[in-house]
């Protein structure tokens, strides 16, 4: 059996069935498209369920792919096993309602005996117990003896998650030999390493109502996945998948960073899969424009990425390293994922940041975490509390997975329950940024339409057309079960779905036109567009007059004025981020988008906020841009040509072989499915609002052009005209005159101060003084005293009084305020202001805190400020003993 590399093999199972016509698949982003079920894609079959569940038609009823996909919910094993990775690539082929059991089965067995090459008589069938289909293809058509076809329940060879389609699966595995266990696990079915399932391929041929009944599905589909480095370790015969050509090449260039070997130490060869494991992951994510964050699949990334750094720390691999691992890996799969080559720079660039993030705050993070250790250890104690472990993720970003593995040696655990209700505390009161889903979260009802409605959209050429209504959902806005129905009528709230249509749906940032759509005197009004599931779009509005049905012949007639200024802001998206890159680097991408027909939203990769002179530039190369007056083209052209082009590729999306580009003169090129202005110049004019950070790495432009920019310029003119009113300057003198006022208000607050100074004075000689065990003690009420005041006039009678232990009060915006002072001689002799604010100030409803030397607080209630300053007194004593 000749060893083949994952590269080989990823070409060779393609490649064999594409001669088996099926349309091979390009790898589907790892960020799931209109699935808020996943975080990320884990498995083949996860980015094709629209074609299971019907409601999308295929693009061919055989289909094949080498999907990438990662998984985290044995996090905790890897590196420990041979088994457990997060990253991995899965093979599979798919079958909607073409050949079944017979087909699928010989397929399996043709691509591994004859192909690859792998022995006949080491490779062991699994079915579900009942299948005898299953068992009459594999012994009968297939060949393989009935002693060597092995039945397993359900638990084993029965695919299902709960209500919908399910049915039995056939799994393949494979005799590695004596030589990787010889135990009474090391069976078929056993949990020993000798027999590998290398295919499972899954026979969807029935439904369940979710109470235990099953009946036969019309279309039958087949799912098979395949995992390629199991393959590979299969066919180069290594213990593991961390052994496999790509793997050991990682390995390789780890064993050069570290100084240390692979397999010559357990504990360091954790560390070494780790990092192998986690650096591929992070990069194949960045590939898809995921950045590490706290929340979701970015915080999947961050923690992914911070494990490997730690573990390079263990290793001895000099800080920084991670990007050169980076590097590595996108030469190793390249070869399968071009993508990676493409955005190479960028990923290197947010790796490289990420592990300078967390090396700036690691040590700081490890020595608290041994403080922590070692006072559990002290008490005898086995649990860290979820508040200090949400410290050390929110202060220094220590991932939990992070800090459980580190005091897992100690045999030290977790509060994670209340580590979580921290972390819910913190989203609670952090501004939440909410996504809503492509459906209006309204996913079931339109589940329910015809999968075979398509719109055809035609608003590239047009702004109004006829079309004929194909479906009608009812949308309940009383708290009632949308529906779809045969008719709306006058005060329903609606979605209309047509077989033609002008309006754009939202995607890619360019937010859905408004208009109207009517028919004889029925009026619908289109508040939004949306896109379906299956190439449909979703025009949602109200009736405002007359019904509709379905099969009405309608006419659609798209908002013009507002479609042309969302044009004008979608142009200048493609100009500002052209701009962007000529002024920073080509490592800026785009992150996110928005734009209306109000104002423009760029979110792109960079990793410092931008300086003056630089957001002058950008805005200087888009302004003059659209003074050029360049045309802008839209053109139709293969993926590749266009990519050869050098068209700027959205980035982490999914594209098809042909590809729509829009190019505006020689400054800018993009692939884009959006709608634009026909010259630059209709732009008119282009400027920033504001530019700011909104997640690790990204940053978030605000701009506005044309009719809204001059809205805008209008609104400042006459913020002038009346603050030159107010302040008696006209607008070239506004400047100096603000100034001068400035100037005065600064003196009078001086003089203002200065007779607070006086008046405290005056009566600092009124106020007793109570000698106690060598030191005077102060308690007053001094009226109309702010804070600063105060703690002056605690400074004098310091100065004036001997070890002098004080509590002022005064009213400040009608509420008490409390300043304590004493003196270092007064504190030597058990003084502490903090303690005594801390107990004085709830008398008066407050709360506050300090130092030995000096403390203040607030409160609510004047009524008990009496109250409050003969207790400290008593406080006071009682301090000093």
């Amino acid at each position: 059996m000749k060893k083949y590399g994952v590269n080989e093999l990823r070409k060779m199972f393609l490649a064999y069935f594409q001669e088996k016509e099926h349309l091979v698949m390009k790898s589907f982003s790892l960020v799931p498209h209109n699935d808020n079920s996943l975080l990320l894609i884990n498995s083949g079959m996860a980015p094709l369920k629209p074609y299971f569940t019907g409601q999308e038609i295929p693009p061919k009823r055989r289909v094949a792919t080498c999907q990438k996909c990662i998984r985290t919910g044995d996090i905790e094993n890897i590196g420990k096993t041979a088994r457990h990775g997060t990253f991995f690539e899965m093979l599979g082929n798919f079958s909607f309602g073409d050949y079944f059991k017979s087909e699928a089965l010989h397929f399996a067995w043709e691509f591994l005996t004859e192909r690859v090459g792998l022995e006949k008589d080491r490779l062991y069938p699994s079915i579900y117990l009942e299948d005898e289909e299953a068992f009459k293809v594999w012994n009968e058509e297939i060949g393989i003896p009935a002693d060597r076809i092995y039945r397993f329940g359900k638990k084993d060879n029965f695919w299902e998650h709960g209500v919908g389609p399910c049915g039995p699966c056939s799994e393949i595995y494979y005799d590695r030999g004596e030589k990787y266990g010889t135990g009474p696990e090391d069976v078929m079915g056993g949990e020993g390493d000798r027999f590998l399932e290398v295919w499972n391929v899954v026979f969807s041929q029935f439904n369940n109502d979710g109470q235990g009944n099953y009946t036969e599905l019309i279309q039958k589909n087949i799912d098979t996945g395949m995992g390629l480095e199991r393959l590979a370790v299969v066919c180069q015969d290594v213990p593991s998948l961390f052994d496999v050509d790509t793997n050991q090449a990682m390995m390789t260039e780890i064993e050069s960073l570290s100084g240390k070997k692979y397999l010559e130490d357990k504990t360091a060869d954790v560390s070494f899969r780790i990092i192998a494991d986690h650096v591929k992951s992070c990069t194949f994510m960045a590939s898809d424009g995921i950045m590490p964050s706290n929340e979701g699949r970015g915080y999947v990334f961050r923690r992914l990425l911070r494990r490997a750094a730690r573990h390079g720390r263990i290793l001895g691999i000099p800080a920084g390293s991670l990007s050169k691992l980076s590097e590595k890996a996108i030469a190793l799969s390249s070869d399968g994922y071009p993508e990676l080559s493409e955005k190479k720079d960028m990923i290197l660039r947010v790796i490289s940041e990420e592990e300078d993030r967390f090396n700036k705050t690691i040590d700081n993070g490890l020595a608290i975490l041994q403080g922590l250790k070692e006072d559990l250890q002290k008490k005898g104690e086995k649990l860290l509390s979820g508040e200090d472990a949400f410290r050390l993720y929110d202060t220094y970003g220590f991932p939990l997975d992070l800090t459980k593995e580190i005091l897992e040696d100690s045999g030290i655990t977790v509060d994670e329950e209340a580590f979580q209700q921290a972390m819910k505390v913190q989203r609670e009161t952090a501004r939440a940024a909410r996504k809503s889903t492509n459906y209006m979260g309204r996913d079931d009802i339109y589940q329910n339409l015809d999968a075979s409605l398509k719109t055809e959209f035609v608003g590239y050429d047009t702004l109004e057309c006829e079309g004929k209504v194909t479906a009608l959902v009812y949308l309940a806005d009383n708290g009632d079960e949308d529906e779809i129905r045969p008719s709306v009528e006058a005060g329903n709230r609606a979605a209309v779905i047509t077989d033609r249509s002008p309006f754009y749906g939202t995607m890619g940032g360019q937010q859905g036109d408004q208009g109207k759509i009517c028919s004889g005197t029925s009026v619908f009004t289109v508040e939004e567009t949306i896109h379906l599931q299956g190439g449909k779009l979703a025009h949602l509005g109200a009736v405002e007059q007359g019904g509709f049905s379905v099969g009405d012949t309608v006419t659609l007639t798209v908002d013009a004025k507002k479609r042309a200024l969302t044009a004008r802001n979608h142009t200048a998206t493609h100009l500002l981020q052209k701009a962007l890159k000529e002024t920073l680097g080509s490592h800026v991408e785009q992150a996110g988008a928005y734009y209306d027909d109000k104002r423009l939203r760029f979110d792109f990769t960079h990793f410092t906020a931008l300086t003056k002179e630089e957001l002058e530039k950008v805005e200087n190369l888009v302004n003059e841009e659209i003074a050029r007056g360049d045309v802008v083209l839209t053109r139709e052209m293969p993926i590749e040509e266009a990519k050869k082009s050098g068209a700027t590729a959205l980035f982490g999306e999914k594209y098809g072989d042909t590809v729509r580009v829009v190019s505006v003169g020689d400054f800018s090129i993009e692939l884009c499915g959006g709608t634009h202005v026909e010259n630059s110049s209709s732009i008119q004019a282009f400027k920033i609002l504001s530019e700011q950070g909104v997640a690790a790495g990204v940053r978030r432009i605000e701009a506005i052009t044309s009719q809204n920019l001059f809205d805008y310029f209008h609104h400042e003119e006459e913020l002038l005209k009346s603050l030159s009113g107010k302040l008696k300057a006209d607008p070239e003198h506004l400047l100096a005159r603000v100034e001068s006022l400035e100037k005065e208000l600064k003196e009078s607050r001086s003089q203002c101060e200065q007779l607070k100074a006086k008046l405290a004075n005056a009566e600092v000689e009124d106020l007793a003084v109570v000698e106690y065990k060598d030191c005077s003690l102060i308690a007053a009420n001094i009226p109309g005293m702010d804070r600063n005041a105060l703690r002056n006039l605690g400074d004098s009678l310091k100065d004036k009084h001997k070890n002098a232990f004080i509590l002022l009060a005064s009213v400040e915006d009608g509420k008490p305020i409390l300043m304590a002072t004493a003196a270092d001689a007064a504190v030597k002799l058990g003084a502490h202001a903090g303690n005594l604010i801390k107990e004085i100030a709830p008398i008066l409803g407050g709360g506050g805190g300090g130092k030995p030397q000096m403390a203040q607080a607030g409160g609510k209630d004047t009524a008990r400020l009496e109250e409050a300053l003969k207790q400290s007194l008593d406080s006071m004593k009682k301090q000093l003993g």
